[in-house]
């Protein structure tokens, strides 16, 4: 027998699956977006937001949370954004529990493009008036796409002149401008300012090579640039610089003007296989004591290995790895990234390939 579909029906299958969307949801609990590094009280406290879709801030995030909490003694809270069954989905909106900002003293953002309820929006908002320290990675030019509403002035497109180029421009000293060389075919050269080579975030940094592209960007008065970023003209680090694209700054810092005055640094890279680079990954440890006002535990050589396995995706739109919960993260000998990987382009594919042997290496000297 052949069914008929009614409107009824039609509508009735609307309400009922928008209900169990809304159940799935609200069976989420605040604990299931986070994953904590280091007891509670056993140091300061740095809370990472990962939350973009193509530069696996996923992996990124935790894998620095876990160098500063078990070498450095930090306590660290990663936060993620979700898909209705729990499983971390980088290209959604949904995350929670931005109140654990109002008991951080850093904040650590790698976000792009979201949009947040009020309940939560607010918390990043007392934060970020509170002038307390912020580090952000690449998207977070961007991190905002709020076209309307209370909390507009945030979205990077915003145009009135008392807070152009909303939170990027305004409190990081650059909003989205365009790329500066192509993803996968240009990676880029970090190159350290001479005369900010005494800077503390500088120190045991030498040139670094980053598989991102960059990004164009002038920072607006009341930034310090400290390195430069010189797009190459290949994928290798021996590649020579682009002749049509000259360096802008990589990385910068600035002092905030509110509250705490606290301490600010933007670089415009960091995905998940940048930090494989020894280089970058000593600067973001530094830069987070830095930020913290604790310069003088910084040191050339501070321990900034893996702790435990580290195999990065290769960064592409929807590559995540799929069936992951910020849970599986947990501890210190978990696998960064474990699960199903998304649609990945088979020459970047190949190109992960290609950096087994050196993960194998890292892996087999870990403690």
């Amino acid at each position: 027998m052949k069914i008929q579909t009614t409107g009824s029906l039609v509508v009735f299958l609307a309400v009922f699956m928008w209900g169990h969307s809304f159940a799935l949801s609200q069976t989420l609990s605040l604990e299931d977006f986070r994953v904590v590094y280091g007891e509670e009280n056993s140091g300061k406290h740095i809370v990472f937001i990962a939350g973009e879709r193509e530069y696996r801030s996923e992996e990124s995030l935790p894998a620095l949370a876990r160098i500063l909490a078990k070498h450095h003694g930090f306590r660290c809270t990663v936060l993620f954004t979700l898909a209705e069954d729990g499983t971390i989905e980088p290209q959604g909106s949904n995350l929670r529990g931005l109140k654990v900002l109002d008991e951080a003293d850093l904040l650590f953002m790698f976000m792009r493009a979201q949009n947040l309820p009020d309940d939560e929006m607010i918390h990043f908002d007392r934060y970020v008036n509170s002038g307390k320290p912020i580090i952000a990675l690449r998207t977070s030019t961007h991190p905002f796409k709020i076209p309307d509403g209370q909390w507009r002035e945030y979205d990077s497109a915003y145009e009135d002149k008392q807070y152009e180029g909303g939170f990027g421009r305004q409190v990081l000293g650059e909003t989205w401008v365009a790329h500066h060389g192509d993803n996968h075919i240009h990676s880029t050269r970090l190159i350290p300012l001479p005369d900010k080579t005494g800077h503390p975030v500088l120190m045991g940094v030498g040139e670094m090579h980053v598989q991102t592209g960059g990004y164009l960007t002038s920072p607006r008065a009341g930034s310090w640039p400290l390195v430069m970023a010189q797009p190459l003209v290949g994928m290798s680090a021996a590649d020579a610089a682009h002749p049509a694209l000259y360096a802008v700054p990589g990385v910068w810092t600035r002092l905030r003007d509110v509250g705490a005055k606290g301490r600010v640094l933007t670089c415009t890279h960091g995905a998940s296989v940048d930090i494989l680079d020894e280089g970058l990954r000593r600067l973001l440890v530094n830069a987070c004591f830095w930020a913290l006002r604790l310069d003088g535990r910084i040191t050339p050589d501070l321990n900034i290995d893996f702790v435990g396995p580290y195999r990065p995706t290769e960064f592409a739109s929807h590559a995540w790895k799929r069936g992951v919960r910020p849970a599986d993260l947990a501890g210190y000998k978990s696998l960064i990234m474990p699960g199903e990987s998304g649609p990945v382009p088979a020459i970047y594919s190949e190109r992960m390939k290609a950096r087994f042997k050196k993960w194998e290496t890292i892996e087999a000297n870990q403690p």
